[in-house]
C-alpha cells in the first residue's frame, strides 16, 4: 500500500466512525443533514468512486456496528469533499415475510459504489447531494 493510499484509508476510517457515532447520537435526517451540506454537483470518476467504495469498506471492517446505511453515509461524504454527487438509495428486501429487512447503497451517476447488488429489493427512496 502506498502512502497516498494509507492516508486515504486513515481519512476513511475517521469518517466512517464519525459518521456511525453520530447515527448512534443523533437521527438520521440531522447526519444527513451534515453530510450533505456541502455544495457536490460534479460527476466522480470511476478511479474516484473505486476508491471511495475501497476506502469506506475497508474501514468499515475496524467499525462494530458500521452498516450499510453507515458505509454509504460515509462514502457520499468522502465524494462531496471532492464536490461530486451521490445519492442514498434506500430499498427494503422484496418477499421477507414477518420481518422486515431495509438496506443502503451509495449511487454515483447510475452507479452502485456501495451497498453490492440492488435485486431482490424494492426502491423505497433516493437522498441525494445537496
Amino acid at each position: 500500500m502506498s502512502g497516498s493510499e494509507a492516508l486515504f484509508l486513515c481519512r476513511c476510517l475517521l469518517v466512517v466512525t464519525t459518521v456511525r457515532l453520530g447515527l448512534t447520537l443523533f437521527s438520521y435526517n440531522r447526519v444527513r443533514g451534515m453530510v450533505t451540506r456541502l455544495n457536490a454537483h460534479q460527476c466522480a470518476s470511476m478511479s474516484e468512486l473505486r476508491l471511495v467504495a475501497w476506502g469506506v469498506a475497508a474501514a468499515a471492517r475496524f467499525v462494530p456496528g458500521a452498516t450499510c446505511l453507515t458505509q454509504a453515509l460515509s462514502g457520499q461524504y468522502l465524494l462531496a469533499r471532492q464536490g461530486n454527487a451521490s445519492n442514498i438509495r434506500i430499498g427494503i428486501e422484496r418477499g421477507t415475510g414477518e420481518q422486515l429487512k431495509a438496506h443502503a447503497w451509495l449511487v454515483s451517476d447510475d452507479h452502485i459504489v456501495l451497498g453490492g447488488s440492488v435485486d431482490g429489493f424494492a426502491h423505497l427512496i433516493d437522498h441525494g447531494s445537496r
